[in-house]
């Protein structure tokens, strides 16, 4: 029997239940939705990427929480506090007191992941936007303490808005 790449993905994700999905992708030349889409149901949730205002609006209201953008190439982590945005000329720009800020194409977003998995031994929660290419647009992740240990009250957030999909 001919393993699928799915299956291949889900032996990985076995074989390292704390790695990094990014390197999963990679390594198995697929988009990263494929990997989400591996993971247990428990681990990642997805929806819809029209949820993606209503989503964002929420972020506001955490606190300071990392933002990540992810690539072959490398990573970037900013940490900071999520601002309103606003659409115009064909992006949601965000600026604000933070230093998140930017403009994204937001009609590319077609699906949004609500993912809770460990990570290097520690409890990870992340929403992960994805477009339409299957390729994640950016992470926001709920922040660490200085011990490493998940800010508990995002966490709580983060479970609360996952429970509302």
């Amino acid at each position: 029997m001919t393993q699928t790449v799915n299956d291949l993905i889900r032996q990985d994700l076995a074989e390292q239940p704390d790695g990094i999905l990014e390197s999963i992708a990679e390594a198995r030349q697929v988009p990263m939705q494929v990997v989400l889409e591996c993971l247990t149901p428990e681990a990642a949730l997805r929806v819809p990427g029209e949820h993606f205002e209503e989503i964002w609006n929420d972020l506001t209201t955490w606190g300071e929480v990392i933002f990540i953008v992810h690539n072959r190439n490398g990573f970037f982590e900013c940490d900071g506090d999520i601002v309103p945005g606003e659409f115009g000329h064909g992006y949601f720009n965000v600026h604000g007191d933070s230093p998140i800020g930017g403009h994204f194409k937001i009609e590319r977003c077609r699906a949004i992941y609500f993912v809770d998995r460990p990570y290097f031994e520690t409890r990870s929660c992340a929403i992960r936007f994805v477009d339409e290419d299957g390729d994640v647009m950016f992470t926001i992740s709920v922040g660490y303490n200085r011990d490493h240990t998940p800010k508990a009250d995002q966490v709580a957030r983060f479970e609360t808005l996952r429970g509302r999909y």
